[in-house]
């Protein structure tokens, strides 16, 4: 499997099922194809989506896409990061962000 098939893509049909329903942690990716750090995270997500394999699911959000999603979880900038378990948002960090950032928010929040 490649790393892009790690990281899978969420829109307002499939969001509840991805992220509200998944059986384990998810980190969200709000993001847009013309900002500059969303693209720069984006192969450190890959990274993370094979590292941590089933403990995690790494998901993106196209904010221009799906405006509700982002206006439902008050994203305003981007790239906005969600750790979400249970339907419920139990990190954020907004901005680029280091692969070892983005490690430690998902290791406190593993357990």
């Amino acid at each position: 499997m490649s790393k892009q098939e790690l990281v899978k893509h969420a829109d307002d049909s499939n969001f509840e099922t991805m992220v509200l329903r998944a059986n384990k942690l998810v980190l969200v990716d709000f993001w847009a194809p013309w900002c500059g750090p969303c693209r720069a995270i984006g192969p450190i997500l890959e990274e993370l989506a094979g590292a941590y394999g089933d403990q995690v699911n790494v998901v993106k959000v196209n904010v221009d896409d799906n405006p509700k999603i982002s206006a439902q979880y008050g994203v305003r900038s981007i790239p906005t990061l969600l750790i979400m378990k249970d339907g419920t948002v139990k990190d954020t960090t907004v901005g680029m962000a280091s692969k070892n950032q983005l490690a430690d928010l998902i290791n406190r929040n593993l357990n």
